[in-house]
């Protein structure tokens, strides 16, 4: 497995932290900040068609 290089994690109300990382083949990683170990994979591609969606609104309805 390569090293996931995490960014700094995204919070809401300083709490409910995620995080994303890549790694240098390509994959695309979300996790709880603080249990990186236990997380989501998928390819780049797919984290960057997740972002589009989320700020075109189409994940709005679990708000």
């Amino acid at each position: 497995m390569s090293h996931i290089l995490w960014e700094d994690p995204f919070c809401g109300d300083s709490s409910n932290c995620f995080r994303i990382g890549t790694d240098s083949t390509g994959n695309a990683y979300i996790a709880v900040s603080g249990a990186e170990d236990h997380y989501v994979t998928d390819t780049r591609d797919a984290l960057r068609a997740l972002i589009r969606d989320i700020k075109a609104g189409k994940a709005d309805h679990l708000l």
